[in-house]
Formats: C-alpha cells, sequence, structure tokens
C-alpha cells in the first residue's frame, strides 16, 4: 500500500476517535477545548484529501504541511485536556500516539516531495545551462 494511501486511512480513523472523544467531551460540558480540538482532529484528514486532488507539487507540499500542523494542533489541545485532568491519561495517550504517527508520516511524506521537486528543479537548470 503507498505511503499516502496508509495516511488517508490513519487520518481517517483518527478524525472518527475525535469525533467520538468531542460527542463525550460535551456530554460532560466541556465544550471550548473539544471543540478546538474537533476542528484540528478533523482538518488533518481534510487537507490530506486537498493534497490528493493539488493542481500542483508545490500545492499538495502546501496541503501536506498543513495537515501536518493540524496533527500538531490537536497534540496540543490533546495535552490540554489530559493535563488539566479533563480526560483520562490513558485515552488522551493513546491519541497522541496516533497523532505523533500522523505527524511523523506526514512529514515523511512533505520532505521526500520537497526533496523529488528541489532534485527536478536542479536538473531542469542544469539542462537549460546547456542549451
Amino acid at each position: 500500500m503507498k505511503q499516502d494511501n496508509v495516511i488517508r486511512q490513519k487520518s481517517y480513523d483518527f478524525a472518527l476517535k475525535i469525533i467520538k472523544l468531542h460527542r463525550s467531551l460535551v456530554n460532560e460540558k466541556e465544550f471550548i477545548l473539544s471543540k478546538q480540538l474537533l476542528r484540528s482532529g478533523t482538518s488533518v484528514g481534510a487537507n490530506i484529501e486537498e493534497a490528493q486532488a493539488a493542481q500542483s507539487r508545490a500545492d499538495f507540499i502546501s496541503k501536506m504541511s498543513i495537515a501536518s500542523k493540524e496533527a500538531r494542533e490537536s497534540c496540543y489541545w490533546l495535552r490540554l485536556l489530559r493535563d488539566s485532568n479533563i480526560l483520562e491519561k490513558r485515552a488522551a495517550d493513546t491519541l497522541l500516539t496516533d497523532a505523533d504517527s500522523i505527524v511523523r508520516i506526514l512529514t515523511s511524506i512533505v520532505m521526500t516531495t520537497s526533496q523529488a521537486k528541489n532534485l527536478k528543479s536542479k536538473i531542469q537548470n542544469q539542462d537549460e545551462a546547456f542549451l
């Protein structure tokens, strides 16, 4: 399975878990932090989906970078929920592990794509120099 398919599935699964957590937190009358987490946690997959229809390599890198930032933001909200004792440590740590895995994969995708883009530009510049 291609790495981008893995990240699409992981981000989708993560979003589903975040939605369930948000519902649970709202039932406990926690609205503000849970809403922030819902937005960032579901935005990861949305940006990955947008990247699949990118207009250029630069657009793809941009969307995947935004997805990575959203995953990192989700980590922030999860840590706040955990450290303020709103969310159980075990539940938060499981989601933090998921988010960290997503960040690592996205970082790898962005770096690999950026390196390929830079290599292509370098080759084109060398070709133009010979003309």
